[in-house]
């Protein structure tokens, strides 16, 4: 791209061309849910077309894996995708990067789950979270600009979420989240932007704030609740 195009305004229909794209790698594991959302948050704002541009070029054109692809760059890559968590008078925990497809199922009996969700690739932009507890619990992190469904059935216990409701961006990747609790419960926390690369700690107390209006200013470190 020519510098003089850098600097030119660009529209809405650039800036969707941009975010499908981010989507396509996303897809096929390029991108974790976190970088997608940072990159799209990004895209959503940009002004020029340099701005776009700067958010795609570390990676190849066009977001499937080109049929050509040496298969020993292909298997760089985790073979297995997550699928099943399990705690039995203990604690599961699922952190950093990993492969997320089609659903996960969490079962913990008298123990709890800690699912951050930041750092995982949702292969095809969407990914059911089963969580099954018994006299347990689970925690989960999600950002707040993803499309959250949450459902299920709780009998002694519930479930809550934590930080903003907000409407999800435009073609935002979809977590179904389906609680199933005897005695037990689970707090999924709607994580903004200022949790990107923040402890679990940091980030439950960001969604807390996020939840109240309270965020930091840009640069200000977060006060923990």
């Amino acid at each position: 791209m020519s510098e003089p195009d850098e600097s030119l305004r660009v529209s809405d229909a650039e800036r969707d061309v941009t975010l499908r794209t981010l989507g396509d790698h996303a897809a096929v594991g390029r991108l974790t849910l976190d970088e997608l959302e940072e990159r799209s948050g990004r895209a959503l704002a940009a002004k020029t077309r340099g701005e776009l541009a700067a958010l795609i070029t570390d990676l190849p054109a066009g977001g499937a894996q080109p049929s050509g692809f040496p298969a020993m760059a292909r298997d760089t890559r985790p073979k297995r995708p997550v699928r099943w968590m399990v705690s039995i008078m203990s604690g599961s925990h699922r952190r950093g990067r990993f492969r997320a497809v089609g659903s996960i199922n969490a079962v913990a009996i008298m123990g709890g789950d800690e699912i951050d969700l930041r750092d995982a690739e949702i292969e095809g932009g969407e990914l059911t979270l089963n969580l099954f507890a018994l006299m347990g619990g689970a925690n989960i992190y999600v950002p707040d600009s993803v499309d959250l469904d949450v459902g299920g059935f709780s009998l002694m216990g519930g479930h809550e979420e934590v930080g903003r409701e907000l409407s999800p961006r435009p073609g935002a990747p979809l977590i179904r989240i389906r609680v199933y609790n005897l005695m037990s419960g689970a707090t999924i926390y709607r994580l903004p932007p200022q949790a990107r690369g923040q402890s679990l700690k940091e980030a439950r107390s960001l969604a807390k704030q996020a939840e109240r209006g309270q965020l930091p200013a840009p640069g200000e470190r977060p006060a923990l609740d």
